[in-house]
């Protein structure tokens, strides 16, 4: 078996060097995946080539954690919490910012709307629950760990050796993704919509005159950074079905977003999104709650922040 097949095929190898390479400075990436995968495959013919895919597991086991050699290929000592601990205090502060800050995130805000809180103190509270608790987890994590390891005794899993079982699972690119063709659609039928809501008119109050959904004072100003968000967020899509995501596209995404969200989300904080007539003639006497207008906001505000946070990762991946 060739060099080649062996580095080539091996999904083990693949999964090891993906997860070395992507915490390296973008330029040193192709020249260190090249050399593992190198020192890989002359390590597994020189072993045994009758059984690549036994070997290639002895092979990578020695090796040890991806982590802690992508630190010593980017020449990052591992003395924050010290060698054996690292890996496993950066997995456990990954998981800890990505699913819990952001669900305590999201519980904090919901609460304060139910306080009846304004747009301004919902994200205001949001941003400092970020701060404080996101501090809160980094601090006490690194105290835990830092007591263990003084310790000198490693419980359970934090002691074990790492295995290749330990790699996450790296599935091959889709070469069509319905998602983001359901995104370019969806995108494009939002500019439509407000398009047509303004020059087709299409509600007809009883006594026939067509009204705009929208506040048409927005022409004047805020609509047009919103559909010029949304026209970007369009290109993007369009762009990420023809070709991988990278981290370019993934800095204009945010400007993009911003460009959208913001003004809508200001519109929103003000309440002049809807035609103030319109309103009067479907809902009679019936006032729209602030809330109706903060939870939106806070919507509109959490589906964005969460989609650049998909295409940074989809980037790095």
């Amino acid at each position: 078996m060739s060099k080649s097949q062996v580095a080539g095929t091996g999904t083990l190898t693949d999964r090891y060097v993906g997860e070395v390479v992507r915490r390296l400075p973008a330029d040193q990436r192709t020249d260190v995946a090249d050399e593992l995968r190198a020192t890989i495959a002359d390590t597994v013919e020189a072993r045994d080539p009758a059984a690549p895919e036994a070997v290639e597991r002895e092979v990578l086991t020695g090796m040890g954690d991806p982590i802690r050699l992508a630190a010593r290929y980017a020449d990052r000592p591992l003395a924050l919490i010290g060698p054996d601990l690292y890996p496993t205090y950066t997995r456990f502060l990954t998981v800890l910012l990505s699913t819990v800050l952001p669900a305590v995130t999201v519980l904090s805000a919901v609460l304060d709307v139910l306080d009846g809180r304004g747009i301004g103190e919902v994200i205001g509270g949001a941003v400092g629950t970020v701060l404080v608790v996101g501090a809160q987890m980094l601090a006490w994590l690194t105290v835990v760990f830092a007591l263990v390891e003084r310790s000198g005794k490693l419980p359970g899993a934090l002691g074990r050796t790492w295995t290749p079982d330990d790699l996450p699972d790296r599935a091959a690119p889709k070469k069509r993704d319905p998602a983001v063709h359901a995104r370019v659609a969806w995108h494009a039928l939002l500019i439509a919509l407000i398009v047509w809501q303004h020059t087709a008119m299409p509600y007809r109050t009883d006594g026939g005159t067509p009204l705009d959904v929208l506040d048409p004072d927005l022409w004047s100003g805020w609509i047009w950074p919103i559909l010029a968000g949304l026209a970007g967020l369009v290109a993007l899509d369009v762009i990420r079905s023809v070709r991988p995501w990278t981290l370019s596209l993934a800095y204009w995404s945010v400007g993009a977003e911003a460009a959208f969200a913001l003004p809508l989300v200001w519109v929103l904080h003000q309440q002049k999104l809807f035609n103030p007539v319109f309103l009067a003639d479907l809902n009679g006497a019936w006032q729209t709650p602030q809330s109706f207008y903060t939870v939106t906001a806070v919507v509109v505000l959490a589906v964005s922040a969460g989609d650049v946070v998909k295409r940074f990762r989809e980037a790095r991946a």
